[in-house]
């Protein structure tokens, strides 16, 4: 992948209100969602348009072996606010 400076990476430990901060979660649990999936922080994203690209094979990095994908979206705004946002979106669509 070409650099783009105009994306952030979203990797769906980012939001997940299981996993610890030191395991990878970015936002607090209260604003976390269980189990993301990266196709619904794709639709998130489409929701809020954000330009989504969907890449379903890269793994996060301390979790080599699971292969979740990432999202790569456009700068705008902080990542923690984009982030929250995001499961906020995920959230509504899940009802």
């Amino acid at each position: 992948m070409s650099k783009k400076y105009d994306k952030m990476v979203i990797w769906p430990v980012y939001i997940d209100s299981e996993r610890t901060r030191g395991a990878g979660r970015a936002i607090s649990r209260r604003h976390a969602i269980t189990n993301p999936k990266s196709d619904e922080i794709l639709m998130a994203a489409l929701e809020m348009n954000l330009e989504p690209e969907l890449e379903r094979d890269k793994c996060y990095p301390k979790q080599w072996w699971d292969k979740k994908g990432r999202v790569l979206v456009l700068k705008k705004g902080s990542k923690n606010s984009v982030l929250r946002e995001i499961a906020r979106a995920i959230k509504s669509i899940r009802g």
